[in-house]
């Protein structure tokens, strides 16, 4: 057997996501010893200075969801398609009411928050510093979330029988199902590019700061890093919970305190999309490869 027969062999039966979990280990045992099992991690942290009513980021979520499914009905209905092209005009849709949802954040960033995009945390000079720092984040949180994942699977097939299969997301189904290449263009925009910039927005940059302020304001035992983790902790329950599918939600809840640390710890969003985008990106890649 030559070299390149045994890489293969080797990386048949270990297989990428287990190796990608070696370096994500050791991140996340050096984090836990660094902050005292996170416990010190945020006490740095300071709340973003707004004047934003509570009450705001329900109603950009109201005006985005109205506007998503107008279009999701006319692609739907008035195209008279059921083939590959109706799955092209539904993520059509989806970028479409995702950029304007973009668009109604940045209105409501620059009318309330102090500094503007600045003060929510969108400065294209730590671009590149968050690039790096997102990729550490989604190595370090990686473990966690394949953990998450057998567990349920465990926890399926304890209750369903050993037929049980995780449902793949949907977006992940149709790349499978249609091999058009215009199909997987316009996913791998939608999934990677486009919605992960609006749900940052929303739940991290709107929901996760307007949480915070009212804890830290209204109780002060929730200064400093406990208020902050509680923010994370119930805007990552509303981020996992919109998600359709429910055997999702568990490894949805923890990437999603992984992204809302990396916007609490940095100050930045650029790093939380770069979380988002990146773990979109692998999951798309993955399912092509398989």
């Amino acid at each position: 057997m030559d070299v390149v027969e045994v890489f293969k062999e080797f990386f048949s039966e270990v297989g990428l996501i287990d190796l990608i979990c070696v370096p994500g280990l050791i991140f996340l045992g050096a984090w836990l010893l660094r902050t005292g099992w996170g416990r010190r991690s945020l006490s740095d942290s300071v709340v973003r200075e707004h004047n934003m009513p509570a009450y705001i980021p329900f109603v950009v979520f109201f005006i985005w969801f109205s506007f998503f499914s107008v279009g999701l009905f006319l692609a739907t209905f008035l195209t008279e398609v059921e083939d590959f092209r109706e799955v092209i005009f539904q993520n059509a849709a989806l970028c479409i009411s995702a950029m304007f949802g973009v668009g109604v954040t940045v209105f409501t960033v620059r009318r309330y928050f102090v500094r503007g995009l600045r003060g929510f945390g969108l400065d294209l000079r730590t671009a590149l510093k968050d690039f790096g720092w997102g990729f550490v984040n989604l190595l370090t949180v990686w473990p966690l979330v394949m953990l998450a994942i057998v567990l349920i699977i465990l926890l399926g097939k304890f209750f369903y029988g050993a037929g049980y299969e995780m449902q793949k997301h949907e977006e992940l189904e149709l790349i499978a199902q249609y091999p058009q290449v215009s199909v997987r263009v316009v996913i791998l925009l939608t999934t990677v590019f486009i919605v992960p910039v609006f749900e940052e927005f929303l739940f991290r940059g709107l929901f996760q700061t307007t949480v915070r302020s009212l804890l830290e304001n209204r109780q002060s035992r929730f200064k400093g890093g406990p208020g902050a983790w509680a923010a994370i902790a119930i805007s990552s329950g509303l981020f996992a919970t919109v998600h359709s599918t429910a055997a999702h939600w568990p490894a949805l809840f923890v990437l999603s305190m992984c992204m809302g640390y990396a916007y609490e710890k940095s100050g930045s969003l650029l790093r939380s999309i770069v979380v988002h985008s990146l773990f979109n990106l692998c999951s798309v890649l993955a399912t092509l490869y398989q």
